[in-house]
């Protein structure tokens, strides 16, 4: 099956990895939480049926390679080996079966390991730091082993935890799980394997890299010492399973890095301290010549995290030409991942630049995407707007470790956007056992999914929105210029609600009394109102959602009172439109608000020290006075801002309808419940429509 669209043709031609035929050049890339081999759950490692039917659907859907994500040749908990679980390995056997019916193939990642890149968390990281609760926890999780790096150094997520060197021991034992875990793949199916990882500064990666690995063994050094944990990784692996199968490598092209959790930006001049495209020529060629069968390739280590991990804030495409460059020095397939637009890549295939496209989180958003693409159905794609809220919210700011939920941390890769993914026992469509008249109040991603849930279910629904646009207040967090994918989101759920004849949208109707509303349920979906402070001159600040509507204009020098994801990429579209913004913040640090991806706000916070951009930590407003705010910061000092204009966005505050809560059959979602991000609001519809 291929689209008749002569741009996307290359998309669909067949290419070998090895001796390894893919039907189609789109490959699913890893993503943390899709491993077939559910490792991060007290449980241990188990074969994931949830992640199965991740697959399973996708591969329906005519995806050509899937490389599911990282299974730890190390249990987590309780130190077991994978290779010691041949229940797992055949129940992947049975998989693999099915997998093949459908055409596609399918690579497994294995991982050397984390290092000082190990996600650890606020929970675990207090353990750690003790002697005796760590030797305590050592049984069930051996967090020494889990930080073990190639030198003693920082962890990327807890600066105040030293990581410990790893022994040759360590490593040998880790060579020899990569070629017996491989070869337990192979015989259940498998149609290759992926090495993870001298990609985005995983355990392999910080050997290579020479800022990362201080050793004076043979594991460090020089050039061929510091590649030499990869490369003997990949000869175990085929000294055990055969020349002729295949082994890919996850693999970063550059580190972009400037210093220890400081990355560069696009674009930007600067002096590379990790992996520089001539040390990159070299490796690609040298880890070619080793035995490595594949490149799957991006930039980025977790310093420069938005480079393997892409937000809105990066351009499209923004691998693509270092990509294509490294595939000059070898002679294997080159992937490459980074928010790839299906037309760029195929052209870029077309001209040999690449081999196949990596997508990753549209696979999340919407599992049908490619069978949509063939059938010339590109507005029925529901858009991924690399939010990172479902399925990689790792968050951190100044003194936190990683600040994500357990929940979360034990059940990545899923979707703001589309709660189904990887949570299908507990959000389905089925019919109601009682077809009714459901109201629907407002207009916002919150109100038109609670709509169209319930349309699915067969119930009949009316949809009041006050305004004469569909979106709400995500018609503002759409409007900055990097939004393109929140505006394509919008348009999505406009079209998507007018295919449903049971649904009924009343525009610049506002419903002030629910008794009047001729319905057998109310679902009440009217959002959040801007919060104030209480400060002299407050009323004559800009408020964030009138500028971001155009509503009001600011002058060259504006003052953002309030630090939060809002106010910085407020200052950042200012800081792209050639204004001087200054953002003015309580928290000791930007973005604070823990479920906002590392990966995020890592960018806003680079860019504005790149850019030099005045941030003042710790600081409040005590008046906003004519051409100036006056501040004062945590020691008590006051002090003048000069400006032109000052915008407000201290947060939001539940706007439900007056009276709604206390009444019978009216249900308050989203913001005008409890103001959240478009994954609270999207869940939350599910939670409350799957009951009506």
């Amino acid at each position: 099956m291929q689209n008749t669209d002569p741009k996307y043709q290359a998309l669909f031609t067949p290419w070998k990895i090895g001796n390894v035929e893919i039907k189609n050049r789109i490959v699913m890339c890893p993503m943390g939480g899709t491993s077939l081999f559910g490792w991060f759950e007290l449980g241990g490692c188990h074969f994931d049926k949830e992640a199965a039917k991740l697959f399973l659907e996708r591969a329906n859907n005519n995806v050509g390679l899937i490389i599911p994500g990282i299974a730890p040749l190390r249990d987590t908990f309780f130190g077991k080996w994978l290779w010691q679980n041949p229940k797992m390995f055949k129940e992947l056997k049975e998989f693999m079966d099915e997998i093949h019916k459908t055409g596609a193939k399918l690579f497994v990642q294995l991982t050397a390991g984390m290092g000082r890149s190990w996600a650890i968390t606020e929970l675990v990281a207090p353990l750690h730091k003790n002697k005796f609760t760590r030797a305590l926890i050592k049984p069930i999780i051996d967090t020494s082993h889990e930080l073990a790096c190639p030198s003693p150094q920082k962890s990327r997520w807890a600066h105040d935890i030293e990581c410990p060197e790893m022994t040759v021991e360590q490593i040998h034992e880790i060579i020899e799980a990569f070629a017996k875990t491989a070869k337990l793949c192979k015989e259940a199916g498998v149609d290759g394997v992926e090495v993870h990882a001298v990609h985005e500064g995983y355990l392999l990666d910080q050997f290579a890299i020479e800022f990362f690995n201080r050793r004076t063994d043979e594991y460090g050094g020089s050039f061929e010492n510091r590649y030499r944990f990869a490369a003997e990784v990949v000869k175990a692996i085929k000294e055990s399973c055969g020349d002729d199968y295949p082994v890919s490598l996850r693999y970063s092209v550059e580190s972009k890095m400037k210093d220890f959790c400081y990355g560069a930006m696009p674009g930007e001049d600067y002096t590379e301290v990790g992996r520089n495209m001539a040390e990159s020529e070299k490796a690609a060629k040298y880890l070619q010549d080793a035995g490595y069968d594949m490149l799957n390739a991006d930039n980025g280590t977790y310093d420069s995290w938005y480079w393997a991990h892409p937000p809105m804030y990066m351009p499209q495409n923004c691998n693509l030409d270092d990509v294509a460059h490294i595939k000059k020095f070898v002679d294997i397939p080159v992937v490459c991942a980074g928010r790839m637009e299906p037309e760029v890549g195929a052209q870029a295939i077309a001209e040999g630049r690449i081999d196949a496209m990596g997508v990753a989180r549209q696979f999340l958003v919407d599992p049908e995407w490619i069978t949509k693409l063939i059938d010339d159905r590109i507005e029925d794609i529901k858009p991924c707007i690399c939010c990172h809220a479902g399925c990689f919210n790792f968050s951190s700011s100044k003194g936190h470790a990683n600040t994500q939920d357990l929940t979360d941390t034990m059940g990545l890769a899923r979707c703001a956007l589309n709660p189904l993914t990887m949570q299908s026992k507990k959000y389905y469509i089925e019919p109601a056992k009682k077809q009714k008249k459901i109201a629907v109040i407002g207009g916002g991603i919150g109100g038109m999914e609670a709509a169209i849930v319930c349309a699915k279910r067969g119930h009949t629904v009316t949809l009041y929105e006050k305004t004469d646009k569909l979106g709400g207040v995500f018609i503002a967090a759409a409007a900055p210029s990097f939004k393109e994918k929140d505006k394509m989101l919008i348009s999505w759920y406009e079209r998507e609600l007018a295919k449903y004849p049971a649904i009924t949208v009343r525009m610049n109707t506002e419903i002030q009394d629910l008794s009047t509303l001729d319905a057998d349920e109310i679902i009440v979906a009217t959002g959040a109102k801007a919060r104030t402070i209480p400060v002299k001159g407050a009323d004559t600040a800009v408020e964030a959602v009138d500028y971001l509507l155009g509503n009001k204009t600011v002058g060259e020098n504006v003052v953002i009172v309030g630090g939060g994801l809002t106010g910085c990429e407020i200052a950042y579209e200012l800081y792209l439109n050639g204004k001087k913004p200054t953002i003015v913040e309580m928290q000791d640090d930007l973005i604070t608000t823990k479920g906002i991806c590392l990966a995020n706000t890592s960018y806003l916070r680079d860019f504005f020290k790149t850019n030099q951009v005045p941030v003042y930590l710790e600081t409040g407003i005590t008046e906003i006075a004519e051409g100036k705010v006056v501040a004062k910061d945590k020691e008590g000092n006051v002090f003048d801002i000069p400006t032109d204009s000052v915008i407000l966005s201290v947060g939001y505050k539940p706007a439900p309808v007056e009276g709604s809560e206390k009444k019978k059959h009216v249900h308050i979602i989203g913001d005008a419940k409890a103001v959240g991000n478009l994954r609270t609001v999207i869940w939350n519809a599910w939670d409350v429509c799957m009951k009506l």
